[in-house]
C-alpha cells in the first residue's frame, strides 16, 4: 500500500500503511508519536514563551513560541532559528518535547547560542496560500514578532521535520541567502515536486540532513541529497523512525551545526 506525502505527515508518523486512513491518525500511532520517550537533556530551560499573536496573513491568532537557552537572560540580540513544525505538531507542544533544554544543552557543549522561534503554520505544510498564509506570515510576519522582542533578525537559519523540513528547503530555494542555514529532519520531499525542480537554488545554502533508517520517507530523502547541487554539509543515516523520539535524539547535533552558522 502506498502513502501520499500528505498521508504520512497528516498521521505524523511513523506510521506506516493502514495507521494513516484520509488523514486520521490511529491512536496507538499518535501516542508513539507524542509518547514519553524523547530526549530531554537533564539542564535548565531558559527563557520560554507562548504567545498569542495575530497573523493577518493566516487571519486568525496564532501561538508564537520562543526559546533561549539558558543563561542568556531574554535573548537580546541572538540569531534566529526558525522552527517548521510538522503536520501533527504545533508551537504549544514544544516544551513538552523538551526543545528549551535541548538548545541549553547544545549551548553548553559548545555550540554558539541563538533563540529558537517558531509560530503555528496550520497542518498543510508552509506553502503560500490566497486565504490562509503560513509562507506569508514566515516570511514578513515572523520576523517582524521576533525583531520586537529584540532578537537579530539579521541572522537566521530554519530548522524543520516532515512537513516542516520541505518547507525550510523551500524558503531557502524562494529567497536564497535568507537563511544562513536549513537544518531538516526526514524532509516531506518528493522527486518532482517543487523542492526537487528549483533545488539549484540550494546552492551555497549549508545543509543538514537526518533520516531514521525505518522513516518511510527515506528512500525520498537520499533521493534529495542526490540531487542536491552540492553535497549538504552534514548527512545523517541512523536508527530511527518519523517520530519526535528520533527527531529529540538528534536535535543536538542539528543545533551545533545551526549554531556554527549563526554565529557573526
Amino acid at each position: 500500500m502506498s502513502v501520499s506525502r500528505r498521508g504520512l505527515v497528516l498521521g505524523g508518523a511513523g506510521a506506516v500503511g493502514a495507521a494513516v486512513v484520509a488523514g486520521f491518525v490511529a491512536a496507538p500511532v499518535r501516542r508513539r508519536l507524542m509518547g514519553p520517550d524523547y530526549h530531554i537533556p537533564d539542564v535548565p530551560a531558559g527563557e520560554v514563551r507562548l504567545e498569542q499573536v495575530r497573523s493577518v496573513a493566516r487571519q486568525r491568532d496564532v501561538d508564537l513560541f520562543t526559546a533561549v537557552p539558558h543563561g542568556y537572560g531574554a535573548g537580546a540580540d541572538l540569531p534566529v532559528c526558525l522552527v517548521l513544525h510538522g503536520a501533527s505538531t504545533r508551537p504549544k507542544s514544544f516544551r513538552q518535547y523538551g526543545l528549551p533544554q535541548l538548545l541549553t544543552s547544545a549551548v553548553r557543549n559548545g555550540a554558539s547560542p541563538f533563540v529558537l522561534a517558531g509560530a503555528d503554520g496550520g497542518e498543510l505544510g508552509w506553502d503560500a496560500s490566497s486565504e490562509d498564509d503560513p509562507a506569508r506570515m514566515l516570511t514578513e510576519e515572523l520576523p517582524r514578532w521576533l525583531g520586537e522582542r529584540g532578537f537579530d533578525v539579521g541572522r537566521v537559519a530554519a530548522w524543520g521535520w516532515s512537513l516542516g523540513g520541505h518547507g525550510a528547503f523551500r524558503h531557502a530555494e524562494l529567497d536564497p541567502g535568507w537563511l544562513r542555514a536549513v537544518a531538516a529532519f526526514s524532509p516531506a520531499v518528493r522527486a518532482g515536486d517543487a523542492v526537487f525542480a528549483d533545488v539549484e537554488a540550494l546552492a551555497n545554502t549549508p545543509i543538514g540532513i537526518w533520516c531514521g533508517t525505518e522513516d518511510p520517507l527515506l528512500d525520498d530523502t537520499k533521493a534529495l541529497v542526490a540531487a542536491l547541487p552540492e553535497r549538504p554539509e552534514i548527512v545523517s543515516y541512523g536508527a530511527g523512525e518519523h517520530t519526535m523520539v528520533y527527531w529529540t535524539g538528534v536535535a543536538e547535533d542539528a543545533f551545533q551545526f545551526i549554531g556554527k552558522h549563526l554565529r557573526e
